[in-house]
């Protein structure tokens, strides 16, 4: 009987330890937020109708269709925006049109695309919600004397009311924003900014996201030691792959403590 190994860490647990690191810069959307489970709130309320208007499929089938095409961005518009290179509300314009076309629907005009932005917007901001074990992780690295801080490649004013509205407004500062130079991660001016802000120099900050390209590489890239976190259930992305820079990667915050070394 051949038995099945689970997949497998980068490197062994020793080789991922991150002990000796006192920060830790964290990204927002989900990695601290359950960013996912918001977009299936947003989608559902305000895409979903319109497809059903149009003949639409039925709801659960196609609302993850709808959030697993929203969370591929094949067309790259939100990396667009965060290059500098479109508008939040240009970049969100394309992606209703392409999920709506690309099931028999048209382009939306201006006023149509305002009103199901504003519902999407709504639903977005009600779904809101920090991932179980966030605020306990974070106030036992506050407890450890590791120092926090948040960066995102979203609006500041966006992700400070996210950031309330999960309770964690007091638990981790928003440091660096894509507004801070106009454009997001990788681009280390980013990185370097955020540990810039917390007092300490590169190789002493881990930073932690979801995208192991923007995040993690662009973290190494920047000098900082590069985490992935790859929440269980996660399939927007592959494994870790040793063969990658990425430093480490965790499946949650709890595991994060593990690899700092922090009781």
């Amino acid at each position: 009987m051949t038995t099945v190994q689970p997949e497998p860490p980068c490197g062994d647990r020793a080789g991922r330890s991150l002990v000796g690191v006192r920060g830790v810069l964290l990204d927002i959307d989900h990695t601290l937020v359950d960013t996912e489970a918001a977009f299936v709130a947003a989608l559902g309320a305000s895409i979903v109708p319109l497809l059903y208007d149009r003949g639409g499929s039925e709801s659960g089938a196609l609302l993850a269709d709808l959030l697993a095409q929203w969370s591929a961005d094949r067309g790259g518009w939100y990396r667009a925006y965060t290059r500098g290179e479109m508008t939040h509300a240009q970049q969100r314009h394309r992606r209703f049109d392409e999920l709506l076309v690309d099931r028999g629907g048209r382009a939306l005009a201006t006023a149509e695309y305002d009103r199901a932005n504003t519902v999407f917007e709504r639903a977005f901001a009600a779904a809101w919600r920090a991932f179980p074990e966030v605020p306990d992780a974070l106030a036992r690295l506050r407890s450890a004397g590791i120092r926090l801080g948040a960066l995102t490649n979203a609006g500041r004013a966006l992700q400070e009311a996210k950031l309330a509205a999960a309770g964690l407004a007091d638990a981790v500062p928003l440091l660096v924003t894509v507004e801070t130079f106009g454009v997001g991660k990788p681009d280390p001016r980013v990185f370097r900014e955020g540990v810039r802000l917390l007092g300490l120099a590169p190789e002493e900050v881990a930073y932690v996201g979801d995208e192991p390209d923007i995040d993690a590489d662009g973290a190494n890239a920047a000098g900082l030691c590069g985490v992935h976190l790859r929440r269980v259930g996660d399939r927007r992305f592959a494994p870790c792959d040793p063969a990658r820079s990425v430093h480490a990667e965790a499946v949650d915050l709890l595991d994060l403590l593990e690899l700092l070394g922090v009781a």
